[in-house]
């Protein structure tokens, strides 16, 4: 499978100046709201304080890379009797929860996006078992850098289903233009802020993996599931033996 999508002007050209100015102003204005929330986060949760996971990033040759993604560690290592990681929402605490909703455990992002494996706006980036559940259509999101906040965000979030996500995000990419991109920057300041709805998707405590959703409605058998959790496995080894 090979994903291709031809790009406007301002993608090409433009936008990615636009990110570079805007992280570098994050990162100088918000400077020392990193040093507090760091600090606050070693004290409560531990070592590291930074949260990293591989997430697919834009498509290059062809074919998806895979990208670090940074944010501020928002669970605890709390673990079972057995050793055993505790469930998510039994990791999170309050203070966690805190950054969660109003979206400052994604401040690390704008590191992200000045290194350029991310973007301001574009299809928020999953996780490489959520992407191995998608079709070939759905994969073109990955055409487009990923972004900090994207259409599907403004839209409903994890109050809208994945397929609805994932069609949002294919309608991003049908157009991408700089006011299209500055209207969405308005829309996520007034929905993480003012509404405190949060940025992020599919990845807080309640929220189900792709994967875990269609198998629950039943839309993939448990064979094909097991099938495509090795794929991603497999995906991630082959991004490990590269770094």
């Amino acid at each position: 499978m090979k994903l291709e999508r031809k790009r406007g002007f301002y993608e090409k050209y433009i936008k990615r100046i636009l990110d570079v100015i805007c992280s570098l102003l994050a990162i100088i204005v918000f400077s020392l709201l990193y040093l507090i929330i760091a600090i606050i986060v070693r004290i409560k949760m531990g070592s590291p304080v930074l949260f990293k996971q591989p997430r697919p990033g834009i498509v290059k040759n062809g074919q998806e890379t895979i990208f670090n993604m940074y944010k501020f560690r928002t669970m605890t290592d709390e673990r079972d009797e057995n050793g055993e990681l505790l469930p998510d929402d039994k990791r999170l605490p309050k203070f966690g929860a805190l950054l969660r909703k109003t979206s400052l455990d994604e401040l690390p992002e704008a590191f992200n996006i000045l290194k350029g494996d991310m973007s301001v706006i574009g299809p928020r980036p999953q996780l490489v078992r959520d992407m191995v559940f998608m079709s070939e259509e759905q994969r073109m999101r990955h055409t487009a850098k990923p972004g900090l906040s994207g259409l599907a965000q403004v839209k409903g979030r994890n109050a809208i289903s994945w397929e609805e996500k994932l069609d949002w995000d294919l309608k991003y990419i049908e157009k991408i233009t700089f006011w299209g991109d500055l209207k969405l920057v308005f829309a996520t300041v007034i929905s993480a802020f003012i509404k405190a709805e949060g940025i992020s998707d599919g990845e807080n405590a309640t929220a189900l993996d792709y994967g875990d959703a269609l198998l629950r409605e039943g839309k993939v058998s448990k064979e094909q599931y097991d099938f495509l959790q090795e794929k991603a496995k497999d995906f991630l080894s082959v991004h490990k033996g590269n770094r």
